[in-house]
């Protein structure tokens, strides 16, 4: 299984970050995890993309995780050869929120069904909503769902992809919740959205300053991997949390890989591990492989 991170930018726009979303490439297929701005093209620079999607899961429905989902809807649509449904499952308001974005998308659709003659079929995405439990198995892989806190928005949700032994949680947006410590129990992985308080509080801006009180610090989201144990303890095996990260120095060529016994070194924009060598943190994008013995993934 490997994560590569295809965005970690925040709602304003920069021109060297992309919008939030990760690919989990795995025994199933590829599987995007929120679908923020420029996520197509990210997904196609690591050779992905909408039609190559198993499954498109959301976060929540905040704008800046799901600005680009019609792009990925209309690009699986008109792309494809055959009727190929999107699947995405999202928080409670998922389905809602899919059916209005293809409303959105009305005039277009109108447009290519009429000028292309072998496109007969709309694009009948197939939205989900779910809040705990498991909500996706294919093959290896299984996907479990659990509600975390983002709150006021609400309500919002974390997943943990299980595949041929190795795990990785998607936390999103959240502060430390009991939701979030479950899915995280043993984990191989975290990937988990942090901001860097000391930057937000310099800059004293009270709208900025509101974004403090619904998303993990930096070390939030170490005490959150060390509390959930994520992977094995016992040295010189170190605990592995990916914290993509508010307000870092971006890098859109950061690649990295590691093992349970190592965490991601030597990458541009790459920071030292977090208190007691539970995590780390790097700007742009990474790349994390399980190694197994034999095998090739």
């Amino acid at each position: 299984m490997q994560v590569v991170i295809l965005g970690s930018g925040s709602p304003i726009p920069a021109p060297d970050r992309a919008g939030p979303a990760t690919l989990l490439r795995t025994s199933a297929g590829d599987l995007l995890f929120d679908a923020g701005r420029g996520v197509s093209m990210r997904a196609a620079a690591v050779l992905s993309g909408p039609t190559a999607f198993a499954a498109v899961f959301l976060t929540h429905l905040h704008s800046d995780h799901v600005t680009d989902l019609n792009d990925v809807i209309t690009t699986r649509w008109a792309m494809s050869f055959t009727p190929n449904p999107l699947h995405v499952f999202g928080p409670t308001g998922t389905e809602c929120f899919v059916a209005a974005t293809e409303s959105m998308l009305e005039t277009d659709i109108g447009y290519r069904l009429t000028h292309h003659e072998d496109l007969t079929w709309r694009p009948g995405t197939v939205a989900t909503d779910v809040t705990d439990g498991t909500v996706f198995e294919r093959s290896e892989v299984r996907v479990t769902v659990a509600p975390t806190d983002h709150a006021p928005v609400h309500p919002t949700v974390g997943y943990r992809v299980d595949d041929d032994g190795g795990s990785v949680v998607i936390a999103g947006d959240t502060v430390p919740c009991a939701g979030l410590d479950r899915l995280c129990a043993g984990a191989d992985v975290l990937v988990h959205t942090v901001i860097r308080r000391d930057q937000i509080e310099a800059l004293a801006v009270p709208r900025l300053l509101d974004v403090l009180d619904y998303h993990s610090a930096v070390a939030d989201a170490a005490r959150t991997a060390e509390r959930a144990g994520v992977a094995p303890t016992a040295s010189p095996v170190r605990p592995q949390a990916i914290c993509v990260r508010w307000g870092a120095r971006p890098s859109s060529h950061v690649s990295a890989t590691c093992t349970r016994s190592e965490t991601p070194s030597g990458a541009p924009g790459s920071r030292p591990a977090l208190p007691g060598g539970r995590s780390a943190h790097i700007s742009g994008r990474l790349t994390w492989a399980r190694a197994r013995p034999g095998r090739r993934r």
